[in-house]
């Protein structure tokens, strides 16, 4: 059986016919979904490019292909969009067998408006609209109108579909509630395998005469709150406490971060590190650090933070989304306030006994999301899509 997929990221496409896309999004992720179906088709976002950007990686593959729609970005270039977009998707449907969602997505959002009546559909929910629009995580003229429209159009998602998984345990579920005949499950888009863990934590450093923060997150928005970690190691070294920030992650709000730094004379106490474009240039930052922090305005589940746990680092991070999954409450700050944060940051470095205990239980946390534990619940997800699609077009052909 065949799998039609709606995916939000965007792609570039070459003359060759290849997909290429972030590592996040290259072709081992996708190919999880053949574990169930073949061919994968994606609905995808992709420019023509003779090649594609440093770093990026095959995104198509064996069983894997691609369904190439225009390449807008925003709202408004989604509206003038559709014009080409509703006819290419309603051609991928008539081709398609099982169709799964990853939302929140426009793409996504039109997909589901072309779906037949009681045709089954999958969601994989993977982020809040309603968080990532919140006030101070968008700056985009008409926020709240986006913010209130995705989070209707994913709540009617989430209820009328026949299988529904979640990155988060109950965080998303909450405001997303899938519908009361819903096959619901949860596992994280993030597995863990066996390289990304250290057999125990690393010895902690007792000594204060320079601590390392590093944090890994996209520069492309706000979400992860840069600007908000920036300020608080200004207040940190104000208070005396000699900090060093070393942000992975690259972007459009780069330049406007490197003014704040400049702005706050903190050029030689914060290093933008750009894009690290294997999992092993990570796995060394975060190994180098005495402290890993995420204070995000809007999560779906953070991989980046369970890529730092399962390096047996010390980590604080905001109570957005499903962090408080992850991390307990004293380990928290709200979002957005960077004074909670430097209190935070510096309440952690000046206990040396707490961030042996911290690195002890985020490694056992992280241990949950090993690719062994979380493959069986997504494939038991996939099959049941697969069920249901099979029964829906036995019914429809009596």
């Amino acid at each position: 059986m065949n799998l039609l997929v709606s995916c939000t990221g965007r792609f570039v496409l070459t003359g060759d016919g290849v997909l290429w896309g972030p590592p996040s999004l290259e072709y081992a992720f996708w190919k999880r979904y053949l574990e169930v179906f073949e061919p994968v088709r994606l609905l995808a976002r992709a420019r023509s490019e003779k090649s594609p950007p440093p770093g990026w990686r095959k995104a198509s593959g064996p069983g894997v292909e691609t369904i190439a729609l225009p390449h807008f970005v925003g709202a408004a270039a989604l509206l003038r969009a559709l014009p080409v977009l509703k006819p290419l998707i309603r051609r991928g449907l008539t081709q398609a067998e099982a169709v799964l969602l990853r939302v929140p997505c426009g793409i996504g959002d039109q997909v589901w408006r072309a779906l037949g009546p009681r045709r089954p559909y999958g969601v994989e929910v993977v982020g809040d609209p309603y968080d990532v629009f919140a006030p101070g995580s968008s700056r985009h003229p008409i926020r709240p109108v986006v913010r209130w429209w995705m989070a209707r159009e994913l709540k009617r998602e989430c209820a009328h579909a026949s299988s529904a998984a979640y990155v988060t345990a109950a965080t998303l579920q909450r405001r997303y509630a899938p519908g009361p005949r819903t096959f619901t499950t949860n596992f994280s888009s993030t597995e863990i395998a066996g390289s990304d863990f250290v057999p125990e934590p690393p010895p902690i450093r007792m000594d204060r005469s320079s601590c390392t923060l590093v944090t890994v997150g996209t520069l492309q928005q706000l979400y992860k709150g840069p600007d908000v970690l920036i300020d608080a190691v200004y207040h940190a070294l104000r208070e005396g406490l000699d900090v060093r920030l070393r942000l992975i992650g690259d972007g459009q709000y780069r330049p406007q971060l490197e003014a704040q730094v400049r702005r706050l004379g903190l050029g030689r106490n914060v290093a933008f590190l750009g894009e690290r474009t294997s999992g092993q240039a990570v796995r060394e930052e975060l190994d180098r650090a005495d402290l890993f922090v995420l204070a995000s305005r809007t999560e779906g589940l953070p991989r980046a933070l369970i890529e730092a746990m399962a390096r047996g680092l010390p980590c604080i991070g905001s109570t957005a989304g499903g962090i408080p999954e992850l991390l307990p409450g004293e380990d928290l700050v709200p979002p957005g306030d960077a004074r909670a944060l430097e209190r935070k940051i510096r309440e952690v470095l000046s206990d040396p006994d707490r961030r042996k205990r911290m690195a002890a239980r985020n490694l056992a946390a992280a241990r949950s999301y090993h690719s062994d534990v979380l493959g069986a619940r997504r494939v038991a997800f996939y099959r049941h899509l697969k069920d249901d699609t099979q029964a829906w077009f036995k019914r429809s052909s009596e």
